[in-house]
């Protein structure tokens, strides 16, 4: 079960390093728009579309990975203090009773809504915006099965710490 929750690590860690390149996007494409807009009277409906494109997949993206390396927030007035066990614990029911629960309904309620922007192809209100809203959306799923994926592996390691297999 660890070697599953190695792979789920992982994953989510080269998903969540690749896509905090976007942030690099973000400030660019930014600093562009400022430049075009300002230095030469130029709008790019394009251009900030794909700001707000790029912010959206970054978020969506590294929610898992910044999940495995501990970086959500948490009720540390309990869990610092804690010692391995009590954390194990902690980790276990929270993955099993929040986590896996609250993604699994994100990933119900926005299959419908995805599934509509693919069958019409779904593109920017905007004339010269970019026509890939139905590929944003399909990133909230993703965004589901991530975060779900990344509660399985907690729970696996804090399972395995509980039971004695793993070291705290």
């Amino acid at each position: 079960m660890l070697t599953l929750a190695d792979t789920i690590d992982w994953l989510n860690s080269r998903i969540g390093r690749a896509a905090a390149w976007l942030c690099l996007a973000v400030v660019a494409i930014q600093f562009a728009v400022v430049v075009l807009r300002y230095l030469f009277g130029i709008g790019s409906i394009w251009l900030q579309e794909s700001i707000i494109y790029s912010h959206a997949a970054m978020f969506l993206l590294v929610a898992a990975w910044t999940l495995k390396n501990e970086g959500h927030v948490r009720v540390d007035i309990f869990y610092a203090s804690a010692g391995p066990r009590r954390r194990a614990i902690v980790d276990l029911f929270g993955a099993l009773l929040l986590l896996i629960p609250f993604a699994t309904a994100i990933l119900y309620f926005s299959w419908p809504y995805v599934v509509r922007s693919w069958a019409i192809m779904e593109g920017s209100r905007e004339t010269s915006g970019l026509p890939l809203v139905f590929v944003l959306k399909t990133l909230i799923p993703v965004f589901a099965v991530m975060l779900m994926l990344q509660g399985v592996a907690q729970a696996i390691r804090a399972w395995a710490i509980l039971s004695g297999k793993a070291a705290a």
